[in-house]
């Protein structure tokens, strides 16, 4: 008997670290698994948006009748001229083939060339977009950092007069137009305190003092919707994530109300909050036009409106890609850190 105890003993202690090896390797290849389905699930449904996206705006400006001659030598082009600048521009060809040959040089980084002066689109484009990119990115970190305080708070003061007198506070601001916020904000700290700049940009290159002097204040501006969106969604979320079941289990056994909300409720109740930026974040794209016009700033925002305005097609046609490919990255960044951060995302719930 003591015999067979230590043979089986023995071969126990030879086969068991083989099966604990097998296992690690079983764990990190579901640990691997689950990383790459969590990456590559929002890039399989974020492609189809793109090429969608990208249809599209070449159809928008195909069917708009515009050409190089409308822009280049007005009402008094002959139809000869009309005719030789299609052509070196390939107009004359059929729309599936234009199509191709746009698509084909879009994917090798090429937005074609501006029917106004006949510079490279991307050039023009890269000279403004980090003017615009800086006050959406500001005032997107503004709307996150008080969105989130605000509707933490919120939740945690829920039906107090603090959790009124915040949702009161954030109603007022969501109807504030950012042109009006921005003319008050150069009223009052520009003109009436001389604290800020209230006109122009300067690269962040040339110092970061003075680059974020020049973009705090229409960064603000922009920051108010985002701000009071958040902090709405975060406070609904939170207080129906306090009334579920596990929360109440955590408090039965004895869990701290801190570690209750950053454990629990707030994992949980984040989610609609974190999903409602990707939705927020063509807003604040499209917000820049008019910020960027109230504070003097040659941005994104401005060229698009000029552009538009020349009826210059190959640069519009760029700016909507562009903004396509900025809308479609940061909703597969937040759909990557929703399906990391919230539980129920993973499981589709």
């Amino acid at each position: 008997m003591t015999t067979d105890t230590e043979f089986l003993g023995a071969q126990r202690a030879r086969t068991l670290p083989s099966s604990t090896r097998s296992v690690s390797k079983s764990v990190a290849a579901l640990h691997f698994k689950r990383i790459g389905l969590i990456v590559l699930r929002p890039v399989a449904m974020f492609v189809p948006v793109f090429l969608f996206g990208t249809l599209i705006t070449f159809l928008l400006g195909a069917l708009t009748g515009l050409s190089p001659a409308y822009v280049q030598l007005g009402d008094a082009a002959t139809p000869a001229a009309v005719a030789r600048l299609n052509h070196q521009w390939g107009l004359d060809q059929p729309l599936l083939v234009r199509y191709w040959d746009w698509f084909s040089a879009l994917l090798h980084g090429s937005l074609g060339s501006s029917w106004f002066n006949g510079v490279p689109v991307s050039e023009l484009i890269g000279q403004r977009i980090a003017i615009s990119l800086s006050v959406a990115g500001v005032g997107l970190v503004i709307g996150i950092v008080f969105g989130t305080l605000l509707g933490t708070i919120a939740a945690v003061k829920a039906t107090s007069w603090i959790d009124r007198s915040i949702t009161a506070f954030l109603s007022f601001i969501s109807v504030m137009p950012p042109f009006t916020v921005g003319i008050i904000l150069v009223a009052v700290f520009a003109v009436g305190f001389h604290l800020l700049p209230s006109a122009g940009y300067i690269p962040i290159e040339q110092g970061l003092g003075p680059w974020f002097s020049h973009i705090i204040l229409p960064a603000i501006a922009l920051s108010f919707d985002s701000t009071a969106a958040l902090a709405r969604q975060l406070r609904a979320g939170l207080v129906s994530a306090y009334t579920e079941n596990y929360v109440l289990g955590a408090t039965v056994h004895g869990l701290s109300p801190r570690r209750i909300f950053f454990g629990h409720v707030l994992r949980n109740g984040a989610g609609p909050s974190l999903a409602l930026l990707g939705l927020h974040f063509p807003n604040l794209l499209g917000g820049a036009v008019v910020t960027e016009t109230v504070f003097g700033l040659s941005g994104y925002g401005v060229f698009a409106s000029q552009s538009a305005l020349h009826g210059d097609v190959p640069a519009v046609q760029g700016v909507l890609v562009v903004s396509i490919v900025l809308v479609v990255a940061f909703n597969l960044i937040v759909n990557v850190a929703l399906n990391r951060i919230v539980p129920s995302a993973t499981r589709g719930v």
